[in-house]
């Protein structure tokens, strides 16, 4: 059925500018109520007595948790295809709370969460959501370790998951801060990746980028103009 939804809604392309002002309305008014629920469940998951609880409800808290985050990421992705996910970056971007408590919760139960993480970094990537720098970095401090944490998860257990096209987003978003910041982010990144490999990130491409904006432009502008000023007191 979410896959028929999100079908209409993407052939559906004459509206008016009130029809969809109350759609997107409308789905954010979902998007805060999925985050509700998700933070009450990851609340209830992460509580040390939880593990005393009975099996059956363990096992639905963990149902209700792979729901929400199922309907966050089926709503990021109608948000995205329709241009209209940058109040759903801010929004994400400040939950921290629910980024604390992600790692209490198993990895089988919580990866969704961290597929809605990835799905804004898609939308930064390919222009479908255009956020402040200040959104782009607070994404980036409060959800790219949870997403990395993910990774081996997400590259194996997620179908719809594409490594590439992720790490793309990803780099995208890193290489639009200024440049002190890209270089926080991607040393951070290092760090993790030369321990990890293949189960983080591959933000290489976006390293490479930064490395040149940062050292070998920088000097080759310099010897650019050394060579200009000996020319003319020739």
């Amino acid at each position: 059925m979410k896959s028929l939804v999100l079908k209409l809604l993407k052939e559906n392309s004459i509206c008016t500018n009130a029809s969809a002002d109350s759609c997107v309305m409308t789905l954010y008014s979902s998007c805060r109520y999925c985050l509700e629920s998700l933070l009450t469940l990851f609340r209830q998951a992460s509580d040390p007595e939880f593990a005393e609880q009975s099996s059956d409800h363990r096992e639905l808290v963990f149902r209700k948790i792979t729901l929400e985050a199922d309907n966050l990421l089926w709503l990021a992705e109608i948000l995205s295809d329709r241009n209209a996910a940058d109040e759903l970056t801010l929004i994400w971007a400040s939950q921290f709370e629910l980024a604390k408590l992600h790692s209490k919760v198993p990895i089988m139960h919580r990866h969704l969460v961290s597929c809605v993480t990835a799905r804004l970094f898609i939308a930064i990537g390919k222009g479908e959501a255009l956020p402040s720098k200040e959104t782009r970095r607070l994404l980036l401090d409060v959800w790219l370790q949870p997403l990395m944490d993910d990774y081996n998860w997400l590259q194996h257990g997620c179908r719809w998951f594409d490594r590439k096209v992720v790490e793309d987003g990803i780099g995208q978003t890193i290489l639009t801060l200024p440049l002190e910041d890209q270089q926080t982010v991607l040393l951070a990144w290092l760090g993790r990746f030369l321990k990890v490999g293949d189960s983080c990130p591959n933000l290489q491409r976006a390293f490479e980028v930064w490395w040149r904006r940062t050292f070998v432009r920088p000097y080759a502008e310099q010897q650019g103009s050394s060579s200009s000023q000996s020319g003319r007191h020739r």
